[in-house]
């Protein structure tokens, strides 16, 4: 292992950390209606749990209604059950064979509570990143101690770990005041 790889993995995971925090993110309700929210719903289709975006198209009616039409017309009541007892508290109902799933407004409580979040997740992906940022830094002693680099080599990568970390944590933070403002926006 060189420095080279050990900054390529920690930026690797560290865009990877970053991936996740922004599919976090787009679970947060805000006062839009957003197909995301229904990412990870599960139906039960022939006996296996299957994610509800494999068994039916999921589009936007308008700006606070989700339409779900599931592919075949016998899984729509099934549907429509996995989406009443998710967690989100939406209230969905079938017409024809399509289902209406309108996403209420959020009160000015809700919205704190979800800025609370948000901000929650923003923490979970920094600390994430300060965890990448040690290991690089355990395997550049590692390479040290195995006299593989110099300690000035060791130095100046650790200062290029660190500027990465940094970078990352201003993306994380930047990527928490979209959301905050579109979660606050009514």
């Amino acid at each position: 292992m060189t420095i080279a790889d050990v900054k390529k993995s920690a930026q690797e995971r560290m865009n990877k950390s970053i991936e996740t925090l922004k599919a976090d993110l787009a679970k947060v309700r805000t006062g839009r209606a957003h197909t995301g929210i229904l990412d990870h719903i599960m139906v039960e289709y022939y006996g296996s749990p299957t994610a509800l975006t494999q068994v039916a198209n999921v589009t936007l009616i308008d700006a606070r209604t989700i339409g779900v039409q599931p592919f075949e017309k016998k899984m729509l009541t099934t549907v429509e059950k996995a989406i009443r007892d998710s967690d989100l508290g939406l209230n969905p109902s079938a017409q024809g064979d399509i289902i209406r799933v309108p996403t209420p407004a959020l009160t000015e409580e809700r919205r704190k509570e979800m800025v609370k979040l948000v901000k929650g997740e923003a923490e979970d992906a920094k600390i994430a990143i300060r965890n990448i940022r040690r290991d690089a830094n355990e395997s550049l002693k590692k390479l040290v101690k195995d006299k593989a680099v110099s300690e000035d080599d060791e130095r100046r990568a650790s200062d290029e770990i660190q500027k990465l970390t940094d970078k990352f944590v201003v993306d994380v933070d930047k990527l928490v005041v979209e959301k905050e403002k579109e979660v606050l926006t009514v």
